[in-house]
C-alpha cells in the first residue's frame, strides 16, 4: 500500500525541519514511500526509511530524523508497537525527533493519554528514537565500508 495522503503531509512537515533546504534553492525533493508489508508502525518506518534514503542520496540534514511509537498498557509504556497494539483502544503516541538535540519534529497522539503517563512515555519514546539512530548509523557505516571496498578505498569510519 502506498502511504496515505495524511502520512505524506506528515512526512513532508517532518523533513522540512531537518533537511538543509537553503542548500537547494529553487529545487524540489520528492519522497515516495511504499509499504510492501506491514505489522503496524507504517508512519515510523516511513520516517526512518526516508532518513536512510536522504542520507544515501547525499541530501544534507541537520541530524537524523528517527521515529518511534508507543502506547500504554496497564501502566506500562510499550515501544515499537505492532498492528494489534496500534489499533487497540489505548493511546497511540508517535514521536519523530532529531536525536542529538532531542528536538521533536513530529508528535502525534491518537486517543487520550493520561497526564500521569505523558512524561514517562515521552522519555521512553525519545530513548527509542535514539536507539533507532544508533542502528541507522551502524547500517550507514557498514554500507559506506562496502561501497568503499567496491572501489578499493579504505574509508575512515
Amino acid at each position: 500500500a502506498v502511504v496515505s495522503t495524511q502520512s505524506t503531509g506528515m512526512i513532508q512537515n517532518t523533513f522540512e525541519a531537518a533537511v538543509l533546504l537553503e542548500k537547494f534553492p529553487k529545487s524540489q525533493i520528492d519522497i515516495f514511500v511504499q509499504v510492501l508489508q506491514s505489522d503496524g508502525g507504517e508512519r515510523c518506518v516511513s520516517i526512518n526509511a526516508t532518513t536512510l534514503a536522504l542520507i544515501n542520496a547525499g541530501i544534507p540534514m541537520k541530524d537524523y530524523v528517527c521515529a518511534c511509537a508507543a502506547t500504554v498498557y496497564q501502566d506500562t509504556a510499550l515501544l515499537d508497537i505492532n498492528h494489534l497494539e496500534e489499533f487497540s483502544r489505548g493511546p497511540l503516541f508517535m514521536l519523530a525527533v532529531m536525536p542529538k538535540s532531542e528536538k521533536i519534529v513530529q508528535l502525534q497522539l491518537d486517543n487520550r493519554l493520561h497526564n500521569d503517563h505523558l512524561d514517562k512515555v515521552v522519555k521512553q519514546t525519545i530513548q527509542g528514537c535514539k536507539d533507532i539512530q544508533v542502528l541507522l548509523d551502524r547500517k550507514i557505516k557498514e554500507r559506506t565500508v562496502e561501497a568503499a571496498a567496491a572501489y578499493d578505498i579504505k574509508p575512515r569510519v
